[in-house]
């Protein structure tokens, strides 16, 4: 019996990929808990910041789904989560009409900033856009050559942080690269996740992720190391601020080694679909446990 055709909203939601999206909700709350605590809290900034994110990643997804598939990375021997395009649920140009539709959006949003950032953020939101179709699509593209992760490292982490407090605050300093850092790292596990996942297609693809590079063993090991460094660099956050309620997030601890463990063990395409989306919900529950934190350390 032939499976019935998903309705055109679930899969522009599927293309969207929803268990990503924490990577760029995290940030904006995490800079925003800062710039909250500093007494520097711009609401409409703040909700302008968490809009030009969203949009940035699902317009990344949209080109991931569009040049994975004109590379030949998504095929039927894929394991994960179906894709737009290589399903034939959406045509290549209707992928690019949306991705190019998206990141207007986003650029357009994002001019509204420069009233409280200055013009210095339009280089941050053109880089934001030319790195996030850069990342899978032009003439070296960066997760077909190891980069994917420095990429989600430093723009949803780092940048995003960065920025979103910065917009609200006017300035940039240590404490902003401790709170940044542990998104950062969580954000490129979802990464690490997605490509452990997909390690056997994306080799025979040439998508040569850093787990087809260098292993799945490394993959483990850049992990575990990002969850320590994550859950790790707490306490020199709550000494710097003078208050242990910014070590609130290790709270997750147990859950942070119960997917440590999950990826260690986990082979099924099943296990790994799961652990994705609950590598996110980390992201998502560390990013709030840490605003939280910021609240109550200023209480």
């Amino acid at each position: 019996m032939e499976t019935p055709r998903p309705s055109r909203w679930r899969i522009w939601c599927e293309a969207a990929r929803p268990r990503t999206l924490p990577a760029a909700f995290a940030p904006v709350v995490v800079g925003s808990a800062l710039a909250w605590y500093d007494g520097s809290l711009e609401p409409v900034a703040a909700a302008i910041c968490l809009g030009f994110a969203l949009l940035i990643q699902i317009g990344t997804n949209f080109a991931n789904d569009y040049y994975d598939h004109r590379k030949g990375a998504d095929t039927g021997a894929r394991v994960g989560p179906r894709r737009a395009v290589a399903a034939g649920l959406v045509t290549p140009a209707g992928m690019r009409r949306a991705m190019i539709g998206v990141f207007t959006a986003a650029f357009v949003l994002g001019l509204s900033l420069l009233g409280w950032g200055g013009p210095w953020l339009l280089a941050v939101g053109v880089a934001s856009i030319v790195c996030g179709i850069a990342y899978t699509g032009g003439p070296y593209p960066l997760a077909y050559h190891g980069l994917g992760d420095v990429f989600v490292f430093v723009f949803f982490g780092l940048v995003a942080v960065g920025a979103t407090y910065f917009v609200q605050a006017g300035s940039v300093d240590l404490d902003v690269l401790l709170l940044a850092v542990p998104v950062g790292l969580l954000a490129t596990n979802i990464l690490v996740v997605n490509n452990y996942r997909d390690v056997e297609t994306d080799a025979a693809a040439g998508k040569r992720t850093l787990v087809v590079m260098l292993g799945r063993t490394f993959a483990r090991r850049q992990f575990g190391v990002s969850l320590a460094l994550a859950f790790g660099l707490l306490p020199v956050l709550a000494w710097r601020l003078e208050s242990a309620w910014l070590i609130l997030p290790w709270l997750l601890l147990p859950v942070a080694w119960r997917h440590a463990r999950a990826l260690a063990t986990g082979r099924a395409p099943a296990e790994l679909i799961a652990l994705l989306g609950a590598t996110g919900r980390l992201l998502a529950a560390f990013a709030l446990l840490q605003a939280a934190g910021l609240v109550l350390a200023r209480a």
